[in-house]
């Protein structure tokens, strides 16, 4: 469980100069370290109704569960002040939506963003309230507590407590983790976004979702029945119903997803509207019926303690950016672009990057869960790791082989710097959800072997 605690619950009020959104915050991250109530903003939103809207998409995600919907669960968004921006993020109960609304510089007015991470209180009759919001109503916002009230507050606390499984903060690491591998396929203006999403349907049976196609065409997007060159997967359109708050304010949708062979396998996308000052994307995981959490892209950077070296470096070079320069790490840290690169996914899955697809580059952020469960109780994880230390793997050149908890003997290959194996996990998914088991476990023997070589070339030049 995860206890969330607020000095008071998050209110829009009446004020002489129009209505005063106060969003609460609980226990953050800042420069300074821990802060129990850290205050980030206390300014205007330029385009108030829309903001409004976008922020009710994202705590739509935030209590839903698209994939056996009957199950309900909820956690406040993680707010972010990255000193120009304010980016607020959730993630869906069932773990395969991960929300994230940008409010740039340009829709905020009048007050600096601060710098830090932390939960804010969306609470039900803040939602009814928000949707009221009119398009001519002023709205000062205000990120943490009253400035007065930050040394004087003593009286009882607001807190909730909520489930916080182990695949749900896996599924937000590996959100990011994916989100990299995007490129921009598409954009469609205002008219043609509207169309294309209102056609969209609204919902699904649970357990069947739907899983579509597209390829630009145009100024719009048309349905293919399968992948080809250039298509983007819609895996479960009904998940993209939050954006329907926001379609009135679009100005344009983008479109992001990997590149495809013909014939692939459903992958993700994300699917990011554009509001006037602001960004709201959407990212589906490959299918609703399972989440972010067992699409394995994190698995190789947690399998070498380079990585995890490289990014306890790195990570005291950060300083809430907003948008993370990889050459000027590379530089700061002395380590390579490359590194610099894997350990910044070492980060990702302990919650302290995340990625921004319209701008192609890792922002800095604590989540404020115990993330590190993420690396501790990945299940492919520490089974590789048993392996490794029963001593069941062994190395002949290109190949080896493992020997399972079972008996049954597995043969690893590697092509093209890609491991194959002869498991039933590999024949299932042919790496479509990250390395085996059996695969991670020759990797850490093949990278401690390595190492150990080059200390022994080392040490003997040296005598």
């Amino acid at each position: 469980m995860q206890a969330v605690a607020y000095r008071r619950p998050s209110v829009l009020e009446s004020a002489a100069h129009g209505q005063r959104l106060g969003l609460e915050t609980s226990r953050g991250a800042t420069p300074a370290g821990a802060v129990a109530h850290p205050r980030f903003f206390a300014g205007f939103l330029t385009s108030p109704q829309k903001a409004s809207a976008a922020l009710l998409a994202v705590a739509d995600v935030a209590a839903a569960r698209y994939f056996q919907p009957q199950l309900r669960a909820s956690l406040d968004p993680v707010v972010t002040a990255g000193g120009d921006r304010l980016r607020f993020e959730s993630f869906s109960g069932c773990g395969g939506v991960y929300a994230r609304l940008d409010v740039l510089e340009a829709g905020l007015d009048g007050g600096e963003v601060g710098r830090g991470t932390t939960n804010v209180d969306v609470n039900d009759p803040l939602r009814e309230a928000l949707s009221r919001i009119g398009a001519d109503d002023p709205l000062h916002l205000r990120v943490g507590p009253e400035e007065l009230a930050v040394t004087t507050l003593d009286g009882p606390v607001v807190e909730k407590k909520v489930p916080l499984p182990d695949r749900w903060l896996r599924g937000f690491a590996e959100a990011q983790v994916i989100a990299a591998g995007f490129d921009l396929r598409a954009e469609l203006d205002a008219a043609e976004a509207v169309r294309f999403l209102r056609a969209l349907p609204r919902g699904g049976r649970s357990g069947a979702p739907g899983l579509r196609w597209v390829v630009p065409s145009g100024r719009s997007l048309r349905p293919t029945t399968r992948a080809v060159p250039g298509a983007v997967c819609l895996p479960g359109p009904e998940r993209l119903v939050a954006l329907q708050r926001v379609l009135r304010h679009a100005t344009a949708l983008r479109v992001y997803g990997p590149a495809l062979a013909p014939g692939a396998a459903a992958t993700a996308s994300a699917w990011e509207v554009l509001l006037p000052g602001m960004r709201l994307t959407l990212t589906l995981s490959p299918d609703a019926s399972r989440g972010f959490s067992g699409e394995g892209g994190v698995l190789d950077a947690l399998a070498t303690d380079e990585a995890a070296e490289d990014a306890e470096l790195v990570s005291v070079l950060l300083a809430w950016e907003p948008r993370i320069d990889i050459a000027d790490l590379a530089a700061a840290s002395g380590l390579t672009a490359e590194r610099v690169r894997a350990a910044l996914v070492r980060l990702g899955t302990s919650g302290r990057v995340g990625y921004d697809t319209a701008e192609a580059a890792y922002f800095h952020r604590e989540l404020p869960y115990d993330a590190e469960r993420v690396e501790r109780h990945n299940p492919r994880l520490r089974s590789a790791r048993a392996l490794v230390a029963a001593g069941a793997v062994a190395l002949d050149g290109a190949i080896g082989t493992v020997t399972a908890e079972d008996g049954h003997v597995h043969r690893v290959r590697e092509e093209a710097g890609v491991l194959s194996c002869s498991c039933l996990w590999w024949a299932r998914y042919r790496g479509g959800r990250g390395p085996c088991k059996h695969a991670l476990a020759v990797r850490m023997v093949r990278r401690g072997a390595g190492e150990a070589q080059e200390t022994v070339r080392i040490d003997g030049g040296a005598r």
